[in-house]
């Protein structure tokens, strides 16, 4: 059935509960692929890193990536899984341009982690438990690129290349318990555990997880059923949505679609679906195979993989503390709200911050430089902070500068500029723009007095205890140096040329 008009999302959680089921999967930053010694490093020319055995030609015969392995478990532990004593790989049969094989390798009914759960911070400290059904080892598709169409999809394409390079790097498919319980805040729980899940991924070092470049992407599974039943709704699957707040949005709209299907009488069809980043629609895809349509069997050119005790333990050793408890442990020690808390998360500085703490600024330094003018000119070039050409070192230099009183804010915004132009590190870009604060008595009196005889007026309501009108003054020697005078000495200068106690 195809729908027209969307019911209200009001409407929908007035009548259905949503179940949510995400799959999260998450390209691991090794070297080699996940079974052979092919290159992993992105822009090289399309299918150089390539062969046999990640083409599938005959006879050629896969190993597993260990590195590979080790990551997957330190995402297990991390996601609080059961590690498997023994594991094996599978076979899933399916045809598809991409996969040369004409099957993936992948696991099946024996994941090597499993039963886990990521406790989540809503945005009002409301914590959500979602429950990890399994975390298991496979290996990536190759890319396809439709030439020819108006979408960039295979639709009204005129043919399609294909470029293996991406085909056998190792992935870790994270997969979720059915969620239930979120209620409306369904889409805001999905974005959330994408975001804390990127963070730990991050954390561990396993993958950088950039999202806009595909190295982590999610399905999301979504049913509805009528409030106060327990059997579960029809599912489709949003396939490959590369944004957290492409998650959130493909959650709401499936919501309102499945609502309105089933409020006119139709039935949801098992699908996957295609997102749509510029109104947050969805599309229908390909009608979704169950588990047995694709013939699993145990994988008989792999060993088994049988992690042991003792590693799996040193290896827990070395799982770092948690972004989500991390967050408010600097929370606390930066003395800062949830909201502020989260617009730092929001602008993507929270590693940045830390990393300019570290490096000699207190906090309040570093996040005022970091969320204040470096944002805005990130913002204004349309870029993330992190790809500013600026290090954490050099703006806690800047920020070391201001709190010595060599410069002064307006001074350090100058010197911030010529970081970014390319000039130098802060000291050079003092030295070459000769921005450096003036404070010396000599240098500053004859500006004093030029200022004081060019405003008799002003100087006269000083002299009969108007002290606030010393302002005034100061403005005028600032403009005089070009903001290079130290306002504070300026002042009490005025005041010991002018007679008047401060």
């Amino acid at each position: 059935m195809t729908v027209t008009e969307l019911v209200s999302y009001e409407d929908a959680l007035a009548a259905y509960e949503p179940v949510m089921g995400l799959e999260v999967h998450v390209e691991l930053g090794t070297k080699t692929k996940m079974f052979c010694g092919c290159s992993t490093t992105l822009g090289a020319d399309a299918n150089a890193q390539t062969c046999p055995t990640c083409l599938g030609l005959p006879g050629s015969l896969p190993v597993v990536n260990a590195t590979a392995v080790e990551s997957a478990v330190r995402i297990g532990l991390a996601l609080n899984c059961e590690i498997a004593e023994w594991c094996r790989f599978a076979r899933k049969n399916y045809f598809y341009p991409d996969m040369p094989k004409n099957f993936q390798t992948s696991q099946y009914d024996e994941p090597i982690a499993f039963n886990g759960y990521l406790d989540v911070e809503l945005e009002d400290g409301e914590i959500f438990r979602v429950e990890i059904e399994r975390a298991h080892m496979e290996e990536d598709t190759g890319k396809s690129t439709h030439v020819g169409g108006a979408t960039g999809r295979i639709h009204g394409a005129s043919h399609s290349l294909l470029d293996y390079n991406r085909a056998g790097i190792p992935l870790i498919e994270i997969v979720t318990k059915p969620i239930v319980g979120a209620g409306a805040r369904a889409p805001e729980v999905a974005k959330a555990y994408v975001a804390e899940l990127r963070e730990l991924i991050k954390a561990l070092g396993v993958s950088e997880a950039r999202m806009e470049m595909g190295q982590m992407r999610c399905d999301v599974n979504l049913s509805l059923r009528p409030i106060g039943t327990e059997k579960f709704g029809t599912r489709s699957e949003t396939k490959n949505v590369n944004s957290l707040r492409s998650v959130e949005r493909a959650a709401r709209f499936e919501i309102m679609r499945h609502a309105a299907v089933l409020g006119a009488g139709g039935t949801i069809v098992q699908e996957t679906r295609h997102f749509h980043e510029d109104d947050g629609s969805t599309t229908a895809g390909r009608v979704k195979e169950e588990a047995e349509d694709y013939r699993y069997f145990p994988e008989p050119d792999l060993v088994p993989v049988a992690p042991a005790r003792e590693w799996v333990e040193e290896l827990r050793a070395t799982l770092p503390e948690l972004p989500r408890l991390r967050r408010n442990r600097l929370r606390e020690e930066w003395g800062i709200s949830r909201h502020e808390m989260q617009s730092v998360l929001n602008a993507g500085a929270l590693g940045l911050i830390t990393a300019t703490i570290e490096a000699g600024a207190d906090s309040a330094a570093a996040r005022k430089w970091w969320m204040g003018e470096l944002a805005r000119r990130a913002n204004e070039e349309g870029v993330d902070l992190a790809a500013l050409p600026i290090t954490p070192a050099q703006v806690a230099r800047v920020a070391g500068l201001v709190a010595e009183g060599s410069l002064n804010d307006k001074l350090a915004r100058q010197v911030i500029e010529g970081v970014l132009a390319g000039e130098g590190t802060p000291d050079e870009v003092v030295e070459k723009r000769g921005l450096k604060i003036v404070s010396d008595d000599s240098a500053l009196g004859a500006a004093v007095d030029e200022a004081i005889a060019a405003n008799a007026a002003i100087a006269d309501k000083i002299r009969g205890g108007k002290v606030a009108a010393a302002g005034a003054l100061v403005g005028a020697v600032m403009k005089a140096t070009r903001g290079q005078a130290d306002a504070a000495r300026v002042r009490e200068l005025i005041l010991e040329r002018l007679g008047v106690q401060g």
